[in-house]
C-alpha cells in the first residue's frame, strides 16, 4: 500500500516533525513497506492458533492470602541508622 508524499507530510504534521523532501520520500518508502508487511500478516490464517500470553491476556494469579509481616526488630536489623525505633535518613534539604 504505497503512501503518497502528501499522506506522509500529513503524518509528519500530526507528529510535529519538520521533514525535508528527501526525508519525506524516505519515510514514504519505509511506511509503505511496513503497511505492505502488515497487509501480508492479515492474510495468514490464525484460526487454529491459541493466543499467546501477553499484555492483553491475564496470567493466572495465586490466591491472595494474608501472611504475617516482619517484626520491627527484623526490619531495622540491617538499617545503617536507627532512631526511636525508625529508620534514620540524612536530611533531604540541608539548612532548612
Amino acid at each position: 500500500m504505497p503512501l503518497s508524499i502528501e499522506e506522509v507530510r500529513h503524518i509528519a504534521l500530526l507528529a510535529r516533525l519538520e521533514l525535508d523532501e528527501e526525508a519525506l520520500e524516505r519515510y514514504s518508502r519505509q511506511l509503505s513497506s511496513i503497511l505492505d508487511h502488515m497487509a501480508r500478516l492479515r492474510e495468514v490464517d490464525t484460526s487454529g492458533v491459541l493466543p499467546a500470553l501477553g499484555p492483553l491476556t491475564a496470567a493466572p494469579l495465586r490466591p491472595d492470602e494474608a501472611r504475617p509481616g516482619l517484626s520491627s526488630e527484623a526490619l531495622l536489623k540491617n538499617a545503617p541508622e536507627v532512631e526511636a525505633g525508625q529508620f534514620r535518613i540524612p536530611p533531604v534539604f540541608e539548612g532548612e
